[in-house]
């Protein structure tokens, strides 16, 4: 398909050239001793009292020419491994919310390890999402094993590709022995690395933290799997506009592109962001503005620009509960995404601007994403689908839908929601008038309610266990107290509509 764009080819040299000259004129920050050596090393300007690194044009395109077009995230099952870009957006769950809406009380409270295991088993059976990057933090976790908490209740009960970030190297390592123990070996592990990390070394604007900058070094020198986030905030770390935040975003990433060839060349990368303009009424966060749908447009042709994966953080929404503007906010930025050439959308299960998840909303988003899929897949323009012979066989006045080839498509035309209601009221009404969330939270449930045919063999977690003392539990099991909504039924209270020529019409 054509991808709608909004930059000509000679803004998008501009903004390259833009963001070149701010690297080398301007500079930025590295508070990391390490990284700046290594750039030292490789031909940029280091002034170590004022930890300003200038990095020169030519340095630059040396080392971003080097990043490798595609990237492949691994799971624990290899069928789910992914390689994109591809035809289709790979979807992911949006990532690390403090807090969870509690599905037995509706009630806001912190997020635990049991809940990221539920969250991991409903994420293994939704055809929507294709990586599970862990959703929620975990307020039980040991203090020396929050990472590994984490990691361990997901990829307990997942076998799509798990990821999330650490805190640093320590917790890398122990997260990879993790890997190592539920793959049998560390030779089994490292032949097919399974576990993915993500990173955001760059604290806009133009500043690459210690600890982060760190890990990202880790990871690229050790051939371990991550790709990074730039997170600016337009009006605040970031002009406030569009191209101008697009122009430091751009020279941002770059920066850390090109570190990461420097620590090890054929790094893979993501060029993955998450923009966010602040409502500067107030300064809110607003991760769910219409600006990143139309940012991310113009990510995927810098991406393209260079040969590399493009990805966002987008279907993101400031409301606190699965309402219209959650709707609204979910749906139009990841279709502009699909629309634009995305290749990695990160967008499931989170409401009030990435500090809660919620089950209703995660069921609802994967829907969404079947949704996106499905344009995406195109229009499937043939002389066979315009079925020009069908036409004339029917005839005018003709049914269609008795047509062989319309049983053959039923299943592939169209995309058939789950969740969404198509029912005409009366009937609606006789099934209790439901609410999507109510029906959504009902599906999760039920869904929780039978075993997880995914979950890690006994044998690999007891080496797990036997390793790390005191880990949690980490099972995929029903909350206690959550029941099923009991949606009931009532008699519709809609009259019978009356057609035109006055009569009582029967509505079935």
């Amino acid at each position: 398909m054509k991808f709608f764009s909004y930059l000509t080819d000679a803004e998008i040299q501009y903004v390259h050239a833009s963001s070149l000259e701010i690297l080398e004129e301007t500079g930025l920050i590295v508070r990391n001793a390490k990284a700046r050596k290594r750039f030292a090393d490789h031909g940029a300007i280091v002034d170590n009292e004022t930890e300003l690194v200038r990095i020169p044009a030519e340095v630059v395109e040396k080392y971003r020419k080097m990043v490798p077009p595609t990237i492949t995230l691994r799971g624990r099952d290899s069928a789910y491994d992914i390689t994109f870009p591809r035809e289709l957006p790979v979807v992911a769950t949006a990532s690390s919310a403090p807090d969870i809406v509690d599905p037995a009380t509706g009630i806001t409270r912190r997020s635990t390890s049991a809940d990221i295991a539920r969250i991991a088993h409903l994420v293994n059976t939704l055809p929507g999402f294709d990586l599970f990057s862990i959703s929620t933090l975990a307020d039980d976790a040991p203090s020396d094993q929050f990472s590994l908490t984490r990691f361990y209740a997901a990829l307990k009960n997942c076998v799509k590709p798990v990821r999330t970030s650490v805190y640093d190297v320590r917790e890398a390592k122990q997260v990879i022995r993790l890997g190592e123990l539920i793959a049998g070996s560390p030779e089994a592990y490292w032949e097919r690395p399974f576990i993915n990390f993500g990173y955001c070394s760059i604290v806009s604007p133009l500043t690459m933290d210690y600890d982060s900058t760190e890990t990202m070094m880790y990871f690229a020198e050790n051939g371990i799997t991550a790709y990074g986030t730039i997170a600016p905030m337009g009006g605040l770390s970031t002009p406030l506009s569009l191209a101008g935040m697009l122009t430091i975003m751009n020279a941002e990433w770059l920066a850390v592109a090109t570190l990461a060839q420097m620590s090890k060349e054929g790094t893979a990368q993501i060029y993955n962001f998450l923009p966010v303009f602040a409502d500067m009424r107030d300064g809110a966060y607003a991760p769910g503005a219409i600006e990143i749908g139309m940012m991310n447009s113009a990510v995927c042709q810098m991406a393209r620009f260079y040969n590399v994966p493009a990805g966002g953080y987008l279907g993101l929404t400031n409301s606190k509960v699965s309402d219209a503007q959650s709707g609204f906010e979910k749906g139009m930025s990841p279709l502009m995404g699909a629309m634009s050439g995305a290749d990695f959308i990160v967008m499931g299960g989170l409401q009030d601007a990435l500090m809660s998840f919620d089950f209703g909303q995660l069921m609802i988003d994967n829907e969404i994403s079947m949704m996106i899929k499905r344009v995406r897949e195109g229009f499937g323009f043939s002389k066979e689908s315009a079925s020009l012979q069908e036409i004339k066989d029917t005839g005018p006045a003709g049914m269609f839908a008795d047509n062989p080839s319309t049983l053959e498509r039923m299943h592939t035309a169209t995309f058939m929601p789950e969740l969404a209601d198509r029912n005409l009221r009366e009937k609606w009404e006789l099934e209790g008038s439901s609410t999507i969330q109510q029906r959504a939270l009902n599906k999760a449930l039920e869904i929780l309610s039978t075993p997880n045919s995914a979950a890690l063999g006994a044998d690999a977690d007891a080496r797990i266990r036997a390793e790390f003392e005191g880990i949690v539990a980490g099972e995929s099991q029903l909350q206690e107290g959550w029941e099923r909504i009991d949606i009931g039924s009532k008699l519709p209270t809609r009259a019978r509509r009356i057609n035109r020529r006055g009569k009582a019409t029967q509505r079935h």
